[in-house]
């Protein structure tokens, strides 16, 4: 089990400058799981749906931003 750091700088400022809260539910963390006979395990959060609980639009496109980032190195692995 290992957990990752995959902070994006400039989209976490983004992120930041449209509200100064949202630093405690930032996605910059992918876990990478053992789960024994060969399988292994690649997960992170879905920041698009975290980000939409907050209810501010305008964390929308950039949760969508790294949302499609993560989901293409997790679609890669």
């Amino acid at each position: 089990y290992r957990i990752l750091g995959a902070c994006n700088p400039p989209l976490a400022h983004q992120a930041l400058t449209a509200d100064d809260k949202i630093g405690t539910m930032l996605p910059c963390n992918v876990i990478v799981q053992d789960l024994g006979g060969g399988r292994i395990e690649v997960a992170a959060i879905n920041p698009a749906v975290s980000m939409e609980k907050v209810g501010n639009p305008a964390l929308k496109t950039i949760a969508e931003s790294v949302t499609a980032k993560l989901k293409r190195v997790v679609d890669a692995i």
